[in-house]
């Protein structure tokens, strides 16, 4: 899925993030918090997230508030992982500027010297983020342009569906 934030200054800024499910009513995906994503969603939480197939024509988009999964959660997942995406979490200072290749590739080999024969923790800087829906909208394509479009809106009651003009 398509994650979208904002800069302090409004600039906004997209990148493509594995989606990892939906739990309480929240959709989630992991990153490192001090990523450029992470330093985003610290100072802005709003964001969107859209999901797109484009073979069947179809779009949905998320708008609403980010946070943090609880750390239960992010252990959890993090546990689950392989081994060796465990190890590159630890490795990679994510979005930060790096010399080289060669650079990245040793900071993985004193990763994986440091965890030698024991379990690999979940790093602090690593972990989960859900996005609690109050905005989705529905896209069908279709012919000469004439999408159907739905919008659903949180409300205190539920939610409020309106039809959109393409």
């Amino acid at each position: 899925m398509t994650l979208a934030t904002a800069s302090p200054e409004g600039r906004p800024s997209a990148r493509v993030v594995l989606f990892k499910g939906l739990f309480d009513g929240s959709l989630y995906f992991v990153t490192n918090y001090a990523s450029s994503k992470g330093h985003e969603l610290a100072l802005n939480p709003e964001a969107a997230l859209t999901f797109f197939w484009s073979t069947l024509y179809r779009q949905v988009r998320f708008e609403g508030r980010i946070e943090r999964a609880p750390a239960a959660w992010s252990d959890a997942y993090f546990a689950s992982r392989d081994r060796s995406s465990q190890i590159g979490a630890w490795a990679s200072a994510q979005s930060e500027v790096i010399a080289s290749r060669e650079v990245l590739e040793a900071r993985l080999a004193e990763v994986e010297a440091r965890f030698s024969g024991r379990p690999v923790p979940r790093p602090g800087h690593w972990g989960a983020y859900g996005l609690r829906p109050e905005r989705v909208e529905f896209w069908v394509g279709q012919e000469a342009r004439l999408h159907d479009r739905f919008s659903y809106r949180r409300l205190t009651s539920g939610w409020d569906v309106a039809r959109l003009s393409p």
